[in-house]
């Protein structure tokens, strides 16, 4: 076993914390995909759940199909009520997403496991009592001894986790601390040992999911951005994490629909601002037009004192209670291919789709295959273009795989996949990040 994937908490019937203390949901249940991306052999792996005080709760061994994906849900290797967080370990390359639903489905969220950790991590966006919004993260001891871990927020306050075991994770929720409300801030968590963080944000009817940031990129990319689209918006908060204030134009490309367009706003050192959602609804700051249906891709195109920026995308629909996040990608640590362990086609109503965007500098095709299916897609992409694919109706019915997207003459891929059941009334909308091979 050399390989290592680390969930940053898998919650089922949390009925042990209070409901204020991690917003309007008083039991979450969660399950993950695992994707192999070996195409020539199974992988062997190990699943080894921990509790959140380092102990073992209990460890599963399983095989993977070449080239293909397993699913875990329910999670029957632990007893309801379990609190805690997953290692993976493979004897070969895998990936894996984490779904967590809330209420019994009626709020979901989905977020990427971690291949590594780092001692320091960034988290750009909390929250405590903002217009019925809270936020609480687990940070998971990723190395091999236990550690300390410090939290220090954006308004002075700080909080920690002591004696965190290997595996291990601990839960920080900001409804219970000293924040002054409303609050919107931020945090810094360091430790000796690496970490990873997952954050939650809850709100009175959506859940939204992202993973803390290990470094900032002058350049990002944002690989799906809707306005006006059957209700959809999008707003993109993007974090100067230098020390000097930057301007900053983000460049919209469309992939269906919308005229391309550009947007500049002032960044100031430590803070954020803004994308996307104003733009599109006033033309504020841009050449956007108001009120315009978009459905594309939007890059970083200049940033004028070349700070280092991070930014979470909220995707919302308010009049049917659908929300969902995911974190803009740096085109620095982007290669010629990009795995998504979780695609579906009328799998209990649920259906995904995916933006796949080219973040290199010149022209590429990208061809997309899916794991047990004779499907395939081939599109040529020009820089900052998008290839937008629904699987609804597409695959199978019932259909859970993986899918792989590789793009020709050293291209450089980022993307997103969007878990969406439109038949149900609740938040039965979930995003993730697709992963770097």
């Amino acid at each position: 076993m050399k390989k290592y994937l680390f969930l940053g908490f898998v919650l089922m019937l949390l009925l042990t914390l209070p409901l204020t203390t991690l917003g309007q949901i008083s039991i979450y249940t969660s399950g993950f995909q695992v994707q192999n991306l070996d195409t020539g052999n199974a992988a062997t792996i190990e699943i080894t759940y921990y509790n959140q005080d380092g102990t073992t709760a209990a460890s599963v061994s399983d095989t993977i199909a070449a080239g293909g994906s397993n699913s875990y849900f329910p999670l029957s290797a632990v007893p309801d009520g379990f609190n805690g967080s997953v290692v993976i370990s493979s004897d070969r390359e895998v990936r894996a997403i984490g779904n967590v639903l809330g209420n019994n489905g009626a709020f979901g969220a989905s977020y990427g496991a971690s291949v590594a950790g780092a001692t320091t991590v960034y988290i750009p966006l909390l929250m405590q009592g903002n217009a019925g919004f809270n936020t609480w993260f687990n940070v998971q001891n990723t190395g091999a001894s236990a550690t300390d871990v410090t939290i220090d927020y954006s308004d002075g306050q700080s909080a920690g986790c002591t004696n965190l075991q290997p595996g291990a994770a601990c839960t920080l929720a900001q409804s219970s601390e000293s924040h002054s409300t409303p609050w919107v801030g931020s945090a810094v968590v360091t430790s000796a040992q690496p970490v990873a963080v997952t954050v939650m944000q809850v709100g009175p009817t959506t859940l939204f999911a992202y993973s803390g940031f290990t470094a900032g990129s002058p350049q990002l990319v944002m690989p799906l951005i809707n306005a006006n689209n059957g209700g959809y918006i999008t707003g993109a908060q993007i974090q100067n994490q230098g020390g000097s204030d930057t301007v900053v134009t983000v460049s919209y490309t469309p992939s269906i629909a919308g005229t391309a367009c550009e947007e500049t706003l002032t960044i100031p050192a430590g803070q954020s601002s803004s994308f996307a959602l104003y733009a599109f609804s006033t033309g504020a700051n841009s050449t956007c037009v108001a009120g315009q249906k978009f459905v594309g891709s939007a890059e970083v195109t200049a940033n004028s004192t070349n700070q280092p920026l991070v930014a979470i995308v909220n995707q919302l629909n308010n009049s049917a209670n659908k929300g969902a996040a995911y974190e803009g990608v740096d085109p620095t640590t982007a290669t010629d291919t990009v795995v998504m362990p979780l695609i579906m086609d009328r799998n209990a109503n649920y259906f995904t789709g995916f933006s796949i965007v080219n973040v290199g500098s010149s022209a590429t095709t990208v061809n997309c295959t899916f794991s047990g299916s004779t499907r395939t897609l081939s599109q040529s992409l020009a820089p900052g273009e998008a290839l937008a694919d629904i699987q609804q109706n597409q695959l199978a019915s019932g259909y859970v795989g993986s899918a792989t997207c590789t793009a020709a003459s050293g291209g450089q891929l980022g993307g997103i996949v969007n878990e969406l059941n439109s038949v149900a009334a609740g938040d039965a909308f979930l995003v993730y990040n697709a992963f770097s091979k």
